[in-house]
């Protein structure tokens, strides 16, 4: 469209200049029409905040807030988001409560259901917000919350395109905790993030909390099985990506190579126990399971989630971590690792399995005929 001035000096639009056969397509002239009519879309320069707050929860969302691209904590998101999409000016933050006593159970089939619900229900609101605002004139995107992620840019470089942990701190849904998870002000740990890209700003932005709602209590540091997660702050990632992984990414990839490894059958199911390979079918035809997100689960941080643990700690630490320190289960860690001393020292209960963790190929073992003339 280009701009014109009528006879009394009033900016008004007209007609872009169209070759005669696009000019003559019905669609066009309907588009055309619209706008003479005064009934093309027109969105505000910029987005009311209270407008979009209200959308967010309607989508779903039990917390929302924006914050600008050019926030100083989002440096090493602009360069992803503009990519996704150029143009991009505001990232809204969202939060999906999940139920915290599924999270805390000690049947992983139930924790992950909840964990993998709301991811669906995030997703949704996601799309959802993205649709309102695409409606309302806006260009808008929605990341996935998590899985399927862009594969064709591992390993040289990250796979997600938001790192919806970051965006949510910058907009003032929660601060980092030592778990390395966001713990929200209201709900605690029990959220999960989801983002929407705009092209457009906000009329007020979210602005960072003033204090954070960990409360030092060290309970993810006594519940991670593999001791990932340390007193001090310092956090083993490789750790806790080998282990609670274990069927994602990494650990299908160390399963397939030890499937392709195995000489047959008999030696396969001589390393790979009928347990293990009945969860990774599990995890490869439905949502894949993760093997420990304790963490959260015994989280008491959140002014809807504190009140048990003031009440009673020994109650809460019986009822909430006991159950999973308790639990037998296979930790899985790399050799030599200090995941796996800890494993052993701290969890003599729970059966410590080595794995390459997919990060490398194992080293070729020797053929059948190398180990009969070793042993003949």
């Amino acid at each position: 469209m280009t701009a014109a001035r009528d006879a009394e000096g009033q900016q008004t639009t007209r007609a872009p200049r169209l070759p005669a056969k696009l000019a003559a397509h019905p669609s066009v002239q309907a588009v055309l029409t619209r706008r003479r009519a005064g009934d093309a879309v027109n969105p505000p320069a910029v987005i009311d905040a209270d407008w979009l707050r209200e959308l967010c929860l309607a989508a779903g969302a039990d917390d929302a807030a924006a914050v600008g691209l050019d926030h100083p904590d989002l440096v090493g998101e602009r360069e992803y988001a503009q990519s996704a999409l150029p143009g991009t000016r505001t990232l809204i933050a969202m939060a999906v409560r999940m139920n915290r006593d599924n999270c805390r159970s000690p049947a992983r089939s139930v924790a992950n259901q909840e964990f993998h619900q709301a991811d669906e229900q995030a997703n949704h609101a996601a799309r959802t917000v993205t649709r309102a605002l695409q409606d309302a004139g806006y260009r808008a995107l929605n990341p996935s919350v998590g899985f399927p992620q862009e594969m064709d840019r591992f390993p040289s470089e990250r796979i997600w395109v938001v790192a919806h942990k970051t965006v949510a701190v910058a907009a003032g849904l929660g601060v980092m905790g030592l778990h390395r998870n966001v713990i929200h002000p209201k709900f605690g740990s029990f959220v999960l993030l989801v983002t929407v890209l705009v092209d457009a700003e906000v009329s007020e932005y979210g602005q960072a909390l003033d204090y954070n709602p960990c409360i030092d209590c060290k309970l993810c540091v006594a519940a991670c099985p593999v001791g990932a997660i340390a007193k001090d702050g310092a956090f083993d990632a490789l750790a806790c990506t080998t282990h609670n992984y274990r069927e994602f990414m990494s650990g299908f990839t160390d399963w397939a190579q030890t499937v392709a490894d195995s000489e047959d059958a008999a030696d396969y199911r001589s390393r790979v126990t009928d347990s293990e390979s009945a969860s990774m079918w599990q995890s490869l035809s439905s949502p894949p399971g993760y093997k420990s997100g304790y963490c959260v689960a015994v989280c008491p941080a959140g002014e809807d989630v504190l009140g048990p643990y003031l009440d009673d700690r020994r109650t809460f630490m019986d009822t909430v971590l006991r159950p999973l320190q308790d639990k037998k289960e296979t930790l899985y860690v790399l050799p030599g690792s200090h995941a796996q001393e800890y494993a052993r020292r701290r969890f003599p209960h729970k059966p410590v399995k080595e794995v390459t963790g997919g990060w490398q190929p194992p080293a070729k073992r020797s053929t059948s005929s190398d180990r009969e003339t070793r042993t003949s």
